[in-house]
């Protein structure tokens, strides 16, 4: 419940019901939408960064914990731009540098970096223990998985809490009200 407060304006999270009806009347909001498919475009760039990092790993095309998770966290970044670019926030044509690129680089490098951490923690965890490979991988590639997780919460809740803007749902109120009184 309290991570819904950072995805729901305050005044709003009062008046909320918590049913799978008003869940899926939510879904279909501008802000609903949006938040679902940057969800999934975020399920989808993890399965990438996952996959990369069990694979580097696992099959020791890249033996060290470090090195395999910062390129396997490159590697799920590269898809990441594009279909949060495209799909989530339906943006075509150039991509502009200062406004864009700059800011998504700043925050997957971050990403990158605290996933780094995991990685170090993760790293201590096999030189110290003398366990198999493939649970070494797992702790690899689930630690990786954890900061991802960690992270994307920290960011969806700045994000929200920073560009936190009330016109889109004055808007969305106002539609709600001309399509109510159209009928």
């Amino acid at each position: 419940m309290p991570l819904l407060s950072y995805l729901v304006a305050p005044s709003k999270l009062s008046t909320m019901k918590y049913s799978p009806d008003s869940v899926m009347e939510w879904s279909r909001t501008h802000q609903g939408k949006k938040m679902v498919r940057y969800t999934l475009t975020s399920g989808v760039t993890t399965a990438v960064s996952f996959s990369a990092v069990a694979g580097l790993y696992g099959f020791r095309i890249i033996p060290s914990v470090i090195w395999a998770t910062l390129a396997g966290n490159v590697i799920g970044m590269l898809p990441a731009y594009q279909l949060n670019r495209r799909w989530t926030w339906g943006k075509k044509g150039r991509s502009l540098i200062r406004l864009e690129i700059v800011p998504f680089m700043a925050m997957s490098v971050l990403g990158i970096a605290f996933a780094q951490l995991g990685a170090w923690i993760a790293k201590d965890e096999v030189d110290t223990h003398h366990w198999s490979h493939l649970a070494n991988t797992g702790l690899v590639a689930g630690t990786n998985l954890l900061c991802f997780a960690v992270f994307w919460v920290l960011k969806l809740i700045v994000f929200n809490r920073i560009f936190h803007v009330n016109v889109l749902e004055q808007m969305e109120e106002h539609l709600i009200v001309e399509e109510k009184t159209a009928i």
